[in-house]
């Protein structure tokens, strides 16, 4: 059975490679050249609304 010191060092070194990865595949889709048309779009939706401000009611 494992302890809570085998337990913590586990999290510990699988944690960092996971979120490692997670970060990688992140920086892979935002950095990909596929996709930098659809993100210079998105960046422009602000500048091309037709009404300033937002309309909804507050309640």
């Amino acid at each position: 059975m494992m302890t809570y010191e085998d337990w913590s060092r586990f999290a510990q070194d699988w944690g960092t490679v996971y979120f490692f990865a997670i970060f990688a595949v992140a920086l892979g889709y935002a950095l990909w050249p596929r996709n930098g048309r659809d993100f210079k779009r998105a960046a422009q939706l602000p500048l091309n609304e037709k009404e300033h401000g937002d309309d909804r009611p507050l309640a």
